[in-house]
């Protein structure tokens, strides 16, 4: 932690309860738990901006401070804390972490970076491809972590036949784009980024009526999105860094095709074979609607089929992964073990709990509506110029603060103001989520930044001038996505109040 770090840390350790008793003491709160929730989530959102305290540890809070000011039971508050949205994220990363033991991410990463050769600017492509890839499933921490020495090697064989300016510039380009791609694959499955199931969970919390987010209908909603966004970062990084005037590169692959082409080993089968029907189960539990074309769902071929959902698969998934032995008995005795357990990050599992009450306690103690009403004047507001004024307030916030946290600040929040101005909730909801995955101009925005930052092989003014052309185009891109796919996939019209949310 550098010195500011600490010092911002201290400042808000104090701060954060003085926060606390001014919002309680305000008179403009109708009821004492309204006023006593307000409070609470002052003093977390403090906390959680300052980092005052572990994010997890603030997280836990409520279950403290709810039962305590008569919000809600310390029972009621207790169980919303574990639900499907924890088990499919649990199930979803010991997938993950099983992927990354037996390096069968390292298999598929070298892999698709071996198809894009022949130049600077598609070396860059490959290796974004492959970041984007990966985040889908896998954590964008882990994505960069295992990309950034791969980058790293296959650079030192391009720059002998560059000069020191291109060398720089192949380098940067090649660090930036491992970095923005690992972010902007994460927002295309539920699984790839925290925000993505914070929001399914508290859109289930505060609209318990509301039709179910599905992994597919979330697939089909941001996968074009992140197409996109993953082609426009291509191209700026490209036209900045290894555009006109860039010395011609002559690549060879024969390193990576030599890595890549080794047998594949009974674990990375097994792996390989269990990801892919999790997948296919999770794109398929549900009918698929595209328009007139309905794709039927695995669901209705029996009763109890319709009991499922995407937590129950991602957990029979591990299981399978702890169930079957390895033959490698020499490093571990089965697939999957208590290793895994270990490593999974329980931290991400508490600070989701903590969004997930922080959601609860806005609709129990009333404060969701309270704050709706003061919101009331902007009806006359333009829906669509909404989606942009909240997608550009949440990109630069989080440049400085968690994107996790900060979503799960917000969305109980805007869900409370589009109730209050007779608008789909969901418009500004997955405005709050993607948006809240798009920082790119800070090392400390993102982990996949402050790794590539932290190689050293990074100027921080590098970084700031991309990340701020590329943080213009997600605001665009998202209010376009919102309002045009995102209407047609979950059936948003913005001049109508659904009846689930009234």
């Amino acid at each position: 932690m550098t010195g500011l770090h600490l010092k911002v840390s201290r400042f808000g350790f104090y701060l954060g309860p003085a926060v606390f008793v001014l919002v309680k003491m305000l008179p403009v709160f109708p009821t004492a738990s309204v006023s006593n929730m307000a409070a609470t989530a002052a003093l977390m959102v403090v906390w959680w901006m300052t980092e005052a305290l572990p994010l997890a540890a603030t997280a836990l809070l409520p279950l403290i401070l709810f039962p305590v000011l008569g919000i809600t039971s310390g029972k009621e508050v207790a169980a919303v804390y574990m639900n499907s949205t924890i088990f499919l994220f649990i199930g979803g990363f010991i997938l993950a972490l099983t992927m990354q033991r037996w390096h069968l991410h390292t298999r598929i990463a070298l892999r698709v970076i071996s198809w894009f050769h022949g130049s600077a600017m598609y070396m860059v492509l490959g290796f974004m491809v492959t970041s984007a890839g990966l985040s889908m499933w896998v954590s964008n921490t882990a994505t960069a972590t295992m990309l950034l020495p791969i980058g790293l090697a296959v650079y030192a064989r391009a720059a002998d036949q560059l000069n020191q300016q291109d060398r720089q510039n192949l380098l940067t380009a090649m660090m930036l784009g491992i970095a923005y791609a690992c972010s902007i694959g994460g927002v295309s499955t539920l699984i790839g980024t925290p925000p993505n199931l914070a929001m399914q969970r508290i859109f289930e919390i505060t609209f318990p009526l509301a039709p179910e987010i599905t992994f597919a209908q979330w697939l089909i909603f941001a996968l074009p999105f992140s197409l996109s966004m993953l082609l426009i970062t291509w191209a700026v990084i490209s036209m900045r860094y290894t555009g006109r005037g860039f010395t011609k590169l002559k690549f060879s692959t024969d390193e990576v095709h030599e890595m890549s082409g080794r047998p594949m080993s009974y674990e990375e089968k097994i792996v390989a074979v269990v990801f892919s029907l999790t997948a296919l189960s999770w794109m398929f539990r549900k009918d698929i609607v595209i328009g007139e074309l309905i794709i039927p769902g695995w669901s209705g071929l029996f009763d109890t089929a319709r009991l499922i959902n995407d937590g129950t698969i991602a957990i029979a998934a591990a299981l399978v992964l702890f169930s079957i032995p390895a033959r490698n008995r020499e490093q571990y005795r089965r697939i999957a073990d208590d290793e895994i357990i270990r490593k999974l990050p329980w931290h991400i599992v508490l600070l989701f709990g903590g969004g997930f009450a922080l959601a609860r306690g806005f609709t129990v103690s009333g404060l969701s509506e309270y704050i709706g009403h003061q919101f009331a004047d902007m009806k006359d507001l333009d829906p669509m110029t909404l989606v942009a004024g909240v997608s550009a307030t949440v990109v630069f916030l989080t440049e400085v603060t968690s994107n996790t946290a900060t979503s799960e600040m917000l969305l109980p929040l805007v869900a409370s103001v589009a109730k209050a101005i007779d608008i789909n909730p969901l418009l500004l909801m997955l405005s709050v989520t993607l948006s809240a995955s798009m920082a790119f101009m800070m090392p400390i925005a993102t982990p996949p930044n402050a790794i590539v930052f932290a190689s050293g092989k990074l100027r921080i003014r590098d970084m700031i001038k991309t990340g701020i052309i590329i943080n213009l185009v997600a605001i665009v891109l998202i209010t376009l996505l919102v309002w045009f796919v995102g209407s047609a996939v979950f059936n948003i019209d913005a001049s109508t109040m659904p009846d689930w949310a009234q």
